[in-house]
């Protein structure tokens, strides 16, 4: 069965997201893609629960969404963009650097994740760079520049 790409504001289901990316649990960190542009950009819902396996040692008594896994999330929501780039290999694209990456706010269990993210720039179809951004209720909890490579 194919998976359909919604028309409406070119949404991504779980489903297509699943089919898309290799992650899967615990490490599967995009919930929805809410807009998309193949090859520029996407925003992407993360919705953050307690049932989340990190939250068990981080912190027992004050739950936090590590930051390794913020920016984790945005790094998917780049991968989303530059895996429906038609003219790019296929492969398995890896973090290659991270720059000029701030937290702003915690962010804790019941928070919805809004990441957005665009991509900069692409050379010799192996290397990107995609700019992401993560706000929660309009609030910007993290930004910064996230560098990949396609892995041989």
């Amino acid at each position: 069965m194919e998976k359909k790409l919604s028309s409406e504001n070119n949404q991504l289901s779980s489903e297509h997201i699943l089919g898309l990316l290799p992650h899967r649990y615990p490490f599967a960190l995009v919930d929805k893609v809410i807009e998309n542009i193949p090859g520029e950009r996407a925003v992407a819902v993360k919705n953050v629960t307690i049932n989340e396996p990190q939250f068990q040692g981080h912190f027992p008594e004050r739950p936090l969404m590590p930051g390794v896994l913020i920016v984790e999330s945005m790094a998917q929501v780049g991968g989303i963009i530059v895996t429906q780039m038609p003219d790019l290999p296929k492969g398995l694209f890896v973090f290659a650097g991270i720059n000029k990456v701030k937290f702003r706010k915690p962010v804790v269990p019941g928070d919805q994740l809004i990441i957005s993210c665009e991509l900069l720039s692409i050379k010799r179809q192996r290397f990107g760079k995609v700019k992401g951004e993560a706000h929660v209720e309009g609030k910007l909890v993290c930004a910064g520049e996230l560098m990949f490579s396609l892995v041989d």
